[in-house]
């Protein structure tokens, strides 16, 4: 995939702020009794290094800032949230680079020295993405993993992983390498606190840093709707030394105020798939580890936990063990205590593989037994006293480090006690990770949870004093820049004046303070050109041709090319510079003391220019207004050309010679005029003609901004052509701007400012003092004379290239790869010996039950697992036989056989069906003369009839069908009921025609037997059940819908035919599943979003939900007669089921508030709730007409879950889906389509298991799916042609 854009390089770290005094009570100085705490941000000051002092009556040593680190962190640790405060610090005054705006943007790959250890490999490049994540390598487009699961196919930290925008400045998104004392100190006392035991000693020595602060999710907008007010701020931070690497996650108090985004294929289906947090390996070298992954929340509850919960006991605050020399398997999460709301603890760890990632087997999970009183045994480092030694972070003290795990309880007689609880969680099968869970409870006997912004620094004030506001803010009628940065640029800063405020560009960035751009870099400009002209006595116009200009910052070239004016044009405006000299104004090198046009009017101003053409004193005006800065930062510009211009002829060039220009300034505009000469040139023969110039820049600028009166641009080389095969304009200069001083004609000019300098391409001309200059290299390049060359790491021994590989050099960088027959080692820099591994579940030393009961699932470095076979029980070492005849799962008219492992199912004589499903035979009715006479027929034929035999065609009931063929010749003739011919109808033509009329190519009849549709955006799949085995290699495009997106979908067995709402068209459409039938809209009108949709094939109705309009609605199926049902207390309305039999309607409705099932007779009567608690998203509901079972699929709690029609008798069937969005079964099985795996997942009913699944080869998002059986599932039909519509 081709490389996109990239933001400029990080700026070098901004000058350190020199720390001030921090003041604490007096050694040994408590609260007496009578007063509180009362805390103030005001007394706050840093300490110097090395100074001694105490909180609380304890002694502290150790540098300012890790001071401050220390204070936070036990002020954090009495169970309150983390604040805005705790995050690590970050930002423009951090030297923080800036990511990009945009939707699906990606940082340069910021080198890490040293390279820390992470998943096993060297992490020698780190990237940021706009969507929450942090990867080894560049993004994919977001479309390929934004909205699926994990894991991913590139390795992946992911503080929160959904579809994030930063489109018109909304949100920054902050990253850099830092080695900075006080960022490194913080860092350590968290991780020390995660893993008291294993990194005691860890001193990080460098750091990765990356913010998202106040970021939107994605939103289409539209004239309606403006964006959402829901902003996220989260951190992730990567601490590492040359043997271990930690990963830390912070989330402040209230900064998710949305936990999910909407998939961008949704359209107006209303949909939010909630973000991931975790890690992924991604797709890697070593097979053993491809796949895997740690997932710590993926739900909702989880995701609202991760402020309020913690694996080192701040709340908000999340630490993960990810690289190590030593061997590392998996990721660790911290093993300190899990801080609840509550306040109880708790771990988990889980590891997952993407191969069957189904299977029960393929989950390790490690759980924290419960231990209440005062000790807690941890599975990785033996006992703890209650004091918890060894949790404090490092340059904590220890009594505030005790107090975040302490919990007083007060006892009968007025003592207090400690107690510390360890809240065991499992992991059930499926591939989610449950990191944390909501916990609602809270005891308000456990004491006070002091707010976070009152324990900054405590100090002892008189009891009745109440604490006062931390921060104040006063109203003033002028603007400030309190109220009003926002208008700066992220790459500025803002400056309060007496009448207002201005902004500035922060060093390494150039522009008015609005807009700022990196100095040195490359910019871009995308805009649109209008014309009107006279060219001689000819009239032209053109709308909205492109135009783009490329303007290298570091030495003043600028580019212009416009494409698509008419030539006449074209070659007329050849001369026409200043169009092209506009940029090269903009964005020209400057000498000391003078500023380019953009450091002035940024990217919003007008330039007016008017143009007279001697000696025909022909005049053009030109009108060019920049728009601001788009994506990208690309300048957007509209270009307005009107006017007269002489006419050049064919094969004429222009020349124009450089020149200098005098601009003059004020504080508003800016303006230039001048008389300039070009050349013609044909041939031999030159012309020398000349126009002359008035421009004006009009601009907003800073009333407070000293300009330079004058200022001159020297054009060192100019260029103009009209290349007639591309149809292109194209304007060239290189320029820079100085002063207008009297000497400035003669001064001289530094080589870089006018492209004379002798720097190679490999390097960048970095000015000095006068006409001195540099020759600067890229990482990976060494200096060579005025340019740069490679640098051969591997002959120069300067890679980290292990054991058993072989070196190869690259430009600028080097790789590492095995020799032959070894493989990468788990370190990532080495290699090892390809000779397998003694595998017990193949030599047959595993314990396992043999093999026609059990299965053998091999460990990596340990004692294999062994798993019971369906069909059978027990741990694996022992399994026995399921009696699956005891369950009933057969039909009531079937018979069960037990077998060894499995069963089967048999109807009774007079039933046909397959056991679970058995429906009484018809009655054979006698053969009507078109059967007879057919059969008669093929016998003669000896049964296999040639293409241009005869062979009578029959219906259903075996009448005569009207159109009888000769095979498939082509000659037909009509017949009537008794098959004989109609008179004229037989075609005159003694040989048929060789091209007749075929099906529609858009529909492909299914085949017989039992099969799933499923909706797919346009186009409706067919999916045959072998028994019910999904029949992968058999699936197809049942019927193509170009321009539809269908959503709900069912079927009507009596006429075989298919119906499906639309939320693109807003119908209601029905096709027959007969060769070439066509698609049939049956409603058109009234609907905004129809989404759930069920067909009841005894009345002949059908029944669907409509979320824009909230109504629930019923027509014919031939979309007569059609009421409204319901329109009130309804939010969300979605998935709708009807049982025939017994004439209930049942629906589901999504209300984030109050999410709920409801059911009511068909007609609309005896309305109420079957289910409203314990349920989040239920998208799909099914009901079973066998086992008079009502199911849905909650894509919020992830379960799917079962009930008698009258609510009783709930259970789960399974706890752990991803995204379901619709669901139906058919006999023992459950099948849903899954937004997060698109595709369709089969559920065995009775296990909860994953049995099977089908992902279709085009990627997209699967709607409604439904069961399509060969016959009517039960009730009476009507045989009449209309039938009443009965309710």
């Amino acid at each position: 995939m081709a490389a996109r854009p990239r933001s400029g390089p990080a700026p070098p770290a901004a000058r350190p702020v020199r720390p001030r005094r921090l003041r604490f009570p007096p050694p040994g100085r408590g609260c007496p009794v009578g007063s509180a705490l009362r805390c103030s941000l005001a007394r706050l000051r840093f300490a110097p290094s090395g100074a001694v002092g105490a909180v609380g009556g304890v002694p502290w040593a150790g540098g300012g800032m890790r001071a401050v680190a220390a204070v936070l962190a036990a002020a954090l640790a009495v169970g309150a949230a983390l604040p805005r405060p705790g995050l690590l610090p970050h930002g423009p005054a951090r030297g923080d680079a800036r990511l990009r705006s945009g939707d699906d943007e990606s940082s340069p790959g910021v080198p890490l020295r040293p390279a820390p250890r992470l998943y096993g490999r060297a992490a020698r490049r780190l990237y940021v993405g706009t969507n929450g994540v942090i990867s080894t390598q560049d993004f994919p487009r977001e479309t390929q993993y934004v909205d699926d699961d994990f894991p991913t196919d590139f390795p992946v930290i992911a503080p929160f992983l959904a579809d994030l925008d930063t489109s018109g400045d909304r949100g920054n998104i902050y990253y850099r390498q830092d080695n900075s004392p006080d960022v490194l100190d913080q860092a350590a006392g968290y991780i020390q606190a995660g893993f008291p035991r294993t990194a005691s000693s860890f001193v990080p020595t460098n750091a990765f840093i990356a913010t998202w602060e106040d970021v939107g999710a994605y939103q289409e907008l539209s004239q309606d709707t403006g964006p959402s007010r829901k902003l996220n701020t989260f951190q992730a931070a990567m601490a590492y030394n040359n043997e271990d690497t930690y990963v830390i996650f912070f989330y402040p108090e209230g900064s998710l105020q949305f936990l999910g985004t909407r998939p961008k294929e949704s359209y107006n289906v209303q949909l939010e798939l909630p973000a991931r947090v975790g890690f992924s390996w991604g797709d890697g070298d070593d097979p053993k580890r491809d796949g895997l992954f740690h997932s710590l929340a993926s739900s909702e509850p989880a995701l609202r936990n991760l402020e309020r919960e913690s694996n080192t006991g701040v709340p908000g605050v999340w630490v993960f063990h990810v690289g190590s020399v030593a061997p590392l398997e998996h990721v660790e999460p911290g093993a300190g205590p899990v801080r609840h709301a509550s306040g109880s603890a708790d771990y988990t760890r889980t590891l997952y593989s993407r191969a069957n990632h189904y299977s029960h087997a393929d989950h390790a999970s490690t759980e924290l037994p419960a231990q209440h009183g005062s000790e807690t045994t941890h599975p990785d480092h033996g006992p703890r006293s209650p004091a918890l030694q060894g949790i404090v972070p490092k340059g904590l003290p220890a009594s505030l480090g005790q107090e975040r795990s302490r919990r007083l309880h007060p006892d009968g007689d007025g003592s207090a006690r400690q107690s510390y609880s360890a809240n065991p969680s499992f992991y059930s099968s499926g591939h989610h990770g449950v990191g944390v869970e909501e916990d609602v409870h809270f005891n308000p006997d456990e004491g006070k949870v002091l707010n976070p912004y009152e324990v900054w620094l405590c100090h002892c004030v008189p009891k009745p004093f109440p604490l006062v506001p931390v921060f104040t803010y006063s109203a003033a009628s002028r603007e400030t820049c309190a109220q009003h940065h926002e208008r700066c640029s992220p790459h500025a800063f803002c400056t309060d004046y007496a009448t207002g405020i201005c902004c500035h560009c922060r060093a390494t960035y150039y522009g008015n303070g609005r807009q700022c751009l990196p100095e040195g870099a490359v910019h871009r400009l995308n805009g649109k050109v209008s014309g009107s002209l006279m060219v001689g006595q000819a009239s032209i116009r053109f709308q909205d041709v492109d135009l783009h200009a490329y303007i290298v910052g570091s030495d003043g070239r600028a580019y212009t090319a416009i494409s698509g004016v008419p030539q006449p044009a074209a070659r007329a405006l050849l001369p026409l510079l200043p169009i092209g000299g506009l940029f090269a104004w903009l964005f020209a090198p400057e000498e000391p003391g003078s500023e380019n046009g953009f450091s002035i009017t940024g990217a919003e101003f007008t330039q007016n220019l008017e143009v007279t053409f001697y000696p025909g004193e022909e005049t053009v005006h030109i009108t060019q207004t920049a728009e601001g800065l788009g994506a990208d930062n690309y300048l957007s510009l509209k270009t307005r050309i009107q006017g007269q211009v002489p006419f050049l002829p064919e094969n004429i060039a222009v020349h124009i010679a450089p020149y200098k220009e005098l601009y003059h300034y004020s504080s508003s505009a800016v303006t230039s005029s001048a008389q300039r000469e070009y050349v013609l040139m044909a041939g031999t023969a030159n012309r020398t003609l000349s126009y002359r110039l008035r421009q004006n820049i009009t601009f907003s600028g800073c009333p407070h901004t000293r300009l330079l009166a004058r200022q001159r641009l020297s054009v060192a080389r100019a260029f103009t052509l009209y290349d007639s095969q591309e149809h292109v304009l194209r304007y060239a200069l290189a320029a820079h701007i100085g002063s207008a001083g009297d000497n400035a004609e003669n001064s001289p000019v530094n080589p870089c400012h006018d492209s004379t300098h002798t720097c190679e391409a490999t390097a960048r001309c970095q000015p000095g003092t006068g006409m001195e200059y540099t020759c600067e290299c890229a990482a990976g390049y060494r200096r060579d004379g005025r340019g740069c060359r490679d640098v051969d790491e591997c002959a120069e021994g300067l890679s980290q290239c292990g054991p058993f590989t072989v070196c190869l050099n690259g430009p600028g960088s080097y790789r590492c790869e095995c020799r032959s027959g070894y493989r990468p080692a788990e370190d990532g820099q080495g290699c090892v010996s390809l000779a397998p591994v003694s595998n017990p579940c193949e030599d047959g030393s595993h314990p396992c039950a043999p093999g026609d009961r059990a299965r053998c699932l091999p460990r990596a470095g340990g004692r294999p697992a062994c798993e019971c076979l369906p069909g059978y029980t027990g741990d694996g070492i022992n399994c026995s036989d399921v009696d699956e005849c005891a369950e009933n799962l057969c039909h009531p008219a079937a018979v069960c056989y037990n077998t060894p492992g499995s069963f089967s199912c048999r109807c009774h004589p007079g039933y046909e069906g397959d056991g679970f499903q058995c429906m009484q035979e018809p009655t054979e009715r006698p053969h009507t003369m078109c059967e007879r006479w057919r059969q008669s027929l093929l016998e003669h034929y000896g049964g296999s009839p040639r293409s241009d035999q005869y062979v009578p065609q029959c219906d259903m009931q075996g009448n005569f069908s009207p159109l009888q063929c000769h095979g498939d010749s082509g000659y037909c003739w009509c017949v009537d009921e008794s098959g004989r011919e109609i008179q004229g109808t037989l075609p005159q033509v003694v040989a048929p025609p060789s091209i007749w009329p075929s099906p529609r190519p858009d529909v492909s009849p299914p085949a017989t037997g039992t099969f799933l549709l499923y909706a797919q955006g346009q186009q409706i799949g067919y999916l045959p059940l072998n028994g019910t085995r999904l029949q992968k290699e058999a699936a197809k495009t049942l019927l193509s819908l170009h321009g539809s997106i269908v959503v709900g979908i069912d079927y009507d067995c009596r006429e075989k035919t298919i119906y499906w709402t639309d939320v693109a068209g807003r119908t209601i459409s029905r096709a027959s599943l007969e060769p070439g039938a066509e698609p049939e809209t049956i409603i058109n009108s009234g609907l905004i979003s129809p989404e759930g949709l069920a067909v009841d094939h005894l009345r002949r109705a059908v029944f669907w939900t409509d979320s824009g309009l909230d109504k629930i609605e019923r027509a014919r199926l031939d979309g007569a007669e059609r009421r409204v049902l319901f329109d009130t207390d309804l939010v969300n309305p979605r998935a709708i089921a009807v049982d025939p039999v017994r004439g209930n309607l049942y629906w589901t409705d999504w209300n984030r508030e109050a999410p709920k099932i409801e059911t009511s007779t068909v007609n609309g009567a005896n309305r109420r709730v079957l289910v409203n608690k314990d349920i989040g998203l239920p998208n799909g509901l099914t009901f079973n007409p066998f086992s008079k079972l009502l199911c849905w699929a909650d894509a919020g709690t992830k379960y799917l879950e079962c009930t008698f029609p009258d609510g009783t008798g709930r259970r789960v069937i399974q706890n752990n889906l991803n995204y379901p969005f619709s669901i139906t079964s058919y006999a023992d099985h459950f099948y849903h389509t899954d937004w997060r795996r698109d595709g369709v997942i089969a559920i065995d009913k009775e296990t909860g298991s994953f049995t099977d699944e089908y992902l279709p080869e085009q990627r997209s998002h699967l709607y409604g799916i439904t069961a399509v059986y060969p016959y009517c599932p039960g009730g009476k039909t009507h045989h009449k042609t209309h039938p009443p519509l009965i309710v």
